[in-house]
Order: structure tokens, then sequence, then C-alpha cells
């Protein structure tokens, strides 16, 4: 029985949605190749094949006869080749823009302003050649591989307008008296080359840009793993190792403020972990012998002697960077609505210019040769594909631009894009609607002399490393007494506190250490007390020798604007649920609290994503709100990523939104700006378009029987660049929109 392996695999050299295809077509056509999906977003191919039927390197062959590339190193290599590969080709776009722009710059002043200055002509050839040749010599590559294959896309009509106006103005250049002779002007159109190739490689830059940023999620994730860990040796010391060489059954050293390496169990000590990367908690866990540990957390306080149970890709941290690449990759391939409608407008132009050439041929008179070859120039210039080009990234720049001064940073078109069909939105709960940290939210006191004892407490508070204490102390803070001494301080596991100030004991913990140590409350603090457990709060009692002196309530605020914003949504018909790993009561109080009427509580961060791909699949539009690095996975699978500003690092690199101020107020902003974005982008491209059907009928001499007018073919030249600026200042006017 043959084996079947799915393996991704970087592809090099794609330059659009259908660069994706001519791959994924080349390599379905592989024997042994079961299923094959190349993806254009992270340049990636998911291949699923037999292995006694074809390798690797067949793959490689194939895919480098239809123009391109495969990388199939191994992993570690192939990530850090293709990263290499990646921003080589960023920066050398990026060269070849800023070297078209200042060659293009003085041809565009000669053409446009002094075009009868002497040689004029003969400058401009000299500084329009290495602009197509050189700085644009991708698109004629380019559109030569896309001929091979049998298809076009705008690298074909860049290449064959640009490529016919350069050699067309070569000709006039050097044998103007062919048309002086016969009453013309031998026109040149060196600018209209060179600023098409300018304008195109700037959007080409920004999209390889934007592409760049898909890996660092996974490259932060990869980092959450330390290097290097403090392996015990059978003599009981301990040795530096590289991670890779940590087997199951190792005991490894993690002293306070490292990361643990492995998913293990602790042996030995006692510390609290911060696992809200796993559990978008925000209280760290207090972890004794036979508790357990997972990668990427942070241990906090004291040291642990831990032995590994799952290494390498068997964590829970090396699951989730799978499930993240894997919900990455599973997207289906940008399709650029210009590049689609391009594999048919290209053919239809080209057939347009042709079919005039030939007509004017043949009817043209005594100047058919002339009239035909202007004719077919005319109308290749004037179908010329700026306005097409600028109609989406300029209103998508001016979106995101508009975005950003409100406080939304937005990553991508296609987030963009889809905002505005968003009717589901997934809230986690921790730093999402809450705040996400512990702060105190109640205080019963039962003593007259409350600002001594508040003083006593926050000195006592101030020795504790239990992370409640931090809370306590915030609270407290202006009742701080530095002449106050502790004589004694000792730390109870999983109680709290005691300590010994001028012969008094005091006690500060759960209400387990005040049972402990006979104490009980009275009838007014019973009550009180159950009133802050009916708002899924934590209490925390503060006590002497005889009695229970106060009650502190500690619990993850509300956002102010959280409960407002999840109105907004909705009353706009989106649904919300609300996510979180804490418990049933916690969530229900939190709700209410926002007025949510769904809600999961105890969820790991693969039942978000699971969650996220069921609404899927029952229609819906899906956008994930997140802050934590166990959103990563949900975020990832959602339609519409949106991470927090004060979240993680991951979070916002995984995320295509990001609100910086963490104000949930933003997310029906953002949800605005798509709708005005879309609009703007349809409007461009339907002036884009309604220039292209009126334009090059006029250009083909369609109104010459009836008028005479044949359209010249530097008029068709500024025609076309009026419909980009058209385009252009449609764009800025979404500026003055109002969100």
């Amino acid at each position: 029985m043959p084996t079947i392996h799915t393996k991704k695999l970087p592809v090099t050299g794609l330059s659009c949605a259908s660069c994706a295809l001519s791959t994924e077509k080349a390599l379905k056509a592989q024997p042994g190749v079961i299923n094959a999906s190349v993806n254009y977003a992270d340049s990636s191919a998911y291949i699923e094949y037999e292995d006694n039927a074809t390798a690797l390197s067949d793959f490689k062959k194939a895919v480098q006869n239809a123009g391109y590339d495969l990388i199939i190193e191994e992993e570690a290599a192939t990530q850090e080749a293709t990263e290499e590969l990646h921003h080589a080709a960023r920066m050398k776009t990026k060269r070849n823009l800023i070297w078209s722009a200042l060659f293009s710059i003085p041809i565009v002043l000669i053409g446009m302003i002094f075009m009868h200055m002497p040689y004029g002509n003969y400058i401009m050839w000299v500084l329009s050649t290495p602009v197509l040749i050189l700085f644009g010599q991708q698109f004629f590559v380019n559109a030569w591989k896309q001929t091979r294959m049998h298809t076009a896309n705008m690298d074909s009509l860049v290449a064959l307008s640009t490529g016919i106006a350069y050699l067309f103005s070569v000709f006039n250049t050097v044998y103007p008296q062919f048309w002086q002779a016969r009453g013309l002007e031998a026109h040149v159109y060196f600018e209209a080359a060179a600023v098409i190739i300018t304008f195109i490689l700037l959007g080409r830059y920004l999209e390889e840009r934007a592409k760049s940023n898909t890996s660092t999620a996974i490259k932060k994730l990869m980092g959450l793993q330390p290097k290097t860990v403090l392996r015990m040796t059978a003599s009981g010391e301990t040795e530096a190792v590289d991670i890779e060489q940590v087997n199951e059954g190792d005991v490894l050293m993690v002293k306070p403020g490292e990361k643990i390496p492995v998913d293990a169990v602790v042996e030995s000590g006692h510390s609290f972990v911060d696992e809200s990367m796993i559990s978008g908690e925000p209280l760290p866990v207090e972890k004794t012998a036979g508790e357990q540990v997972l990668t990427g957390t942070v241990n906090q306080k004291g040291s642990l002697q831990i032995k590994a149970l799952k290494v390498g890709k068997g964590t829970v941290l090396a699951q989730i960077i799978e499930m993240v690449q894997k919900a990455q990759a599973s997207k289906a391939p940008v399709q650029k609505l210009v590049d689609k409608i391009a594999g048919i407008f290209v053919p239809v132009v080209m057939v347009i210019a042709l079919i005039s050439f030939v007509l004017w041929l043949i009817f043209g008179g005594e100047n058919a040769f002339t009239q035909a070859l202007l004719a077919l120039v005319t109308v290749l210039v004037i179908a010329c594909p700026c306005a097409l080009g600028l109609a989406t990234p300029t209103a998508i720049m001016v979106g995101v631009g508009k975005g950003a001064e409100n406080g939304i940073l937005i990553k991508d078109a296609e987030s963009l894009e889809l905002a505005k069909k968003i009717d589901t939105v997934l809230l986690d709960k921790t730093g999402t609607i809450t705040q996400g940290k512990p702060v105190v939210t109640g205080q019963s006191w039962t003593t007259h002399e409350t600002a001594r004892y508040q003083s006593l407490l926050y000195a006592i508070e101030a020795q504790s490393e239990h992370p409640l204490a931090d809370a306590v102390c915030q609270a407290l803070n202006d009742q701080r007494d530095k002449s106050i001494q502790i004589n004694q301080f000792d730390s109870l596991t999983g109680r709290g506190a005691t300590a010994t100030i001028d012969h008094v004991t005091y006690f500060i913990g759960n209400k387990k250490l005040i049972e402990d140590n006979n104490l009980s409350l009275s009838p007014e603090q019973s009550k009180q007390t159950e009133a802050f457990y009916a708002e899924a709060k934590t209490v925390i009692y503060f006590a002497n020798e005889q009695e229970v002196l106060a009650l502190l309530a500690i619990s993850d605020e509300v956002k102010p604007s959280s409960a407002k914003a999840i109105g907004q949504l909705q009353k706009a018909g989106i649904e919300v649920y609300m996510l979180t790993g804490d418990n049933e009561q916690t969530a229900a109080v939190i709700a209410r609290e926002t007025g949510i009427q769904h809600f999961v509580a105890n969820m790991m961060p693969a039942d978000k994503a699971a969650l996220v791909e069921k609404l899927q699949k029952e229609g819906k539009t899906v956008a994930m709100v997140g802050d934590g690095i166990n959103d990563s996975h949900a975020l990832a699978q959602s339609d519409v990523s949106i991470a927090m500003g004060k979240g993680t690092d991951i979070a916002m690199d995984v995320a295509k939104i990001t609100i910086i101020s963490s104000d949930l107020m933003q997310i029906p902003k953002a949800i605005q700006l798509s709708k005005y974005t879309v609009s703007t982008i349809h409007q461009n491209l339907f002036w884009a378009f309604i220039y292209n059907i009126i334009a090059i009928p006029i250009a083909a001499g369609l109104l010459y029987p009836f008028t005479g007018f044949m359209l010249n073919p530097m008029i068709a030249g500024a025609a076309m660049a009026m419909s980009s600026v058209s385009v252009v200042t449609n764009s800025l006017l979404l500026k003055a929109r109002k969100l």
C-alpha cells in the first residue's frame, strides 16, 4: 500500500493569482498527486501525494517548467531559505521602483513640458530603455510565462502596451520622416511606457511588503520555546543542552523568569506560572510537584524541576503553530477582481487592436497602413491598465490610512474588503471585553481603624509573591506606611500568608485559611461574601487572631465601552458570542453585564477555532477578536481576524486588523470603514471600465466613418492619464467620510 504524504512547500516567482493557478495546474498533472493547492497569499503549495509514484524533485522540475520554482529542502532550511528569497524579492522590487521613478521623472518633464527641446526624443529614449529592459523586466518575463501557459494577466497587458508604445516611439524617433511625409507628426510615448512601469512597480512593492509579514507570527510562536535548556544529570548537576537534544523523561531545571521548554510535569519546587498564552486568563497558576506545565508558559517566582512528557512536535505549542499554519494556508488564494477580469480583458483588447488594424488596412484608402498602425497603437495605449491597476490600491491605501487615524491598523486589502460582510463576531473575554488584569473591585471593612489596618495589609501584601497581592497593593497604594516593620512573614501554599507585626498575627488569604484558624464571619460578612461570589469575584479575607477585619473582592473588570460596542454590533444585525477559558459562573456574569446572548465557557484554544469553523460551515462570515496567544489559532481560522493592541505581539501578527486602543467601539467603525472602502473600489472599477468601454472603440476609429474623427495616440495617452487621475481623486474623497 502506498503511503500518502502531505507537504507544504514554498513557491517562488508568483506575481499574481494566475501564476498560482498555473503552478497548481502543473502540480496536479504529476503522477501520484492526489490534490494540490497553491496559495498566492503566502506563496506556498500544499501537495497530497503517494510516495511510491513520485518524488519531490519531480514536483520541483514540473514547477520550474511552468516558469516558477519550488523549495524542497528540509523544514528548518526551507523556512530560512523562503525568508531570504522573499526578502531579496522585496528589496529588488524596491530598488527597481526607486530607479524607475528617478528615470521616469525627467522623461515626464521632457514629454509633457519641454517636448520641443533639442534631442528631447533621444534623451527620453535613453532614459526609458533601462526602465523597461532592467527595472520592468519582470513584467515581460511574466507575460512570456503566461503566454507559454496559454493565459494572460495584467503583466501581459503591461508588457504589450509598454512594449509597443516603446517600439513605436523608437521608430518615430529614428525615422520621423515616415509620418511627416504623410502630413502627420511623429509622436513618441516614452513617458507613457515609463510611467506605467513605475506605477505598477509601486503596487507590486506594496503587495510584497504586506506579504512579508505573513510568517512573523509563526516565527514569534517558535521563539516562545528556548533554544537551550538546563538538563539534570545522573549526578544531580545541570548541563546546558540544545532543545533538540531533550528527550521524553529528561528532568530539566527552570529558573524564575524562564520559559517552560517542553510539556512536562513538576518533579519538585514551587512557583507561579503565567499560562495566559494558553488559557487567556490573567492570573498565574500555582505549580507544585505533580502539576503539569506547558511549553512557552513563563515560570514567574520559584525554581522548578520538571520531567519532560512531550517534546518537539508533540507539545501543545507545536500543535498551535501547526494549526495556525494550516488555518492560514487553507484560505483560498487571493483572487483580485482586476486579475480575474484581466484574463478576459487582455485578449479582448488584443483582438480589438488587431481587428482595427486589419480593417484599416483593408478600408483605409491611400494611407491605409499609417491609419492601421495608429489605430493599433492607440487602442493598446488607451487600454493601458493604469486606471484598473490604481482602482483598488488607491482606495485601499486611503482606507488603511483613515483606519490608522482612527486607531485601526489594517494589514491587508482582503480583510478590509471582507469586513463589510461580517455577520458574526466572536469576542474573547479576558483582555478584549475585560481589562485583562485583576483589580480590587470591592472592599468591606468591619473595623473603625480602617486606615491603620489598610496600611498593615499593604505592608503584608508587599512581602507576598502571589499575583493577587499586586492587585491589593495597587488598591491600597495611598495607605503605604514605610515605618511598619514585619517581624515574621510566612507564605502558605494554596491558602495565603501570615505575618506578625508588633506581636500580633495577621492572616490574609482564602476562606480555608480563615476556617483553619477557627475564625468565623459575621452575618453581615457572610451576606457580603455571597454578594461578591454572585458577581463572580474572587474574595480575599484579612483577619487578626480574633476577627475577620476585611473582605476584598478581586475581579477582571469589564471595559467601560464594551457593553455599548456590543449593543451597536447587535443593533446592526451582527450576532455576538463571548468565548472564555474561565468558568461558567464568571462567564454568565460578564455576559449579563454586557448584554451578550451567546457565550461559551471553559474553552481551550482548539475549541475556539473549532467554533469558528463550525459557524463558517453554517455560512457565517466570522470575525474573531482576541488578544492572546491562545486566540491565535481561532484568529487565523476566522474570515476577519481582529487583535487588541494591548495584547500579545503574536495575536497582533496573526490578526489582519489591530485595534490600537483595545476599545471595542472601534470594531463597528472598522466595519463601516470597510463598507466605505469597498464602495469606493467598486466606483473606481466602474469608471475605469466605462472609460475603456467608451475609449477603446473610439481609439479603433469607430467614429471616423460618421464624423471623420480619428483619435491621436497622444490624446489617447492624455485620456489614459485623466482616467487615472479620476480614480485617484475618487479614492481621496474617502478621507472626508465620517466613521
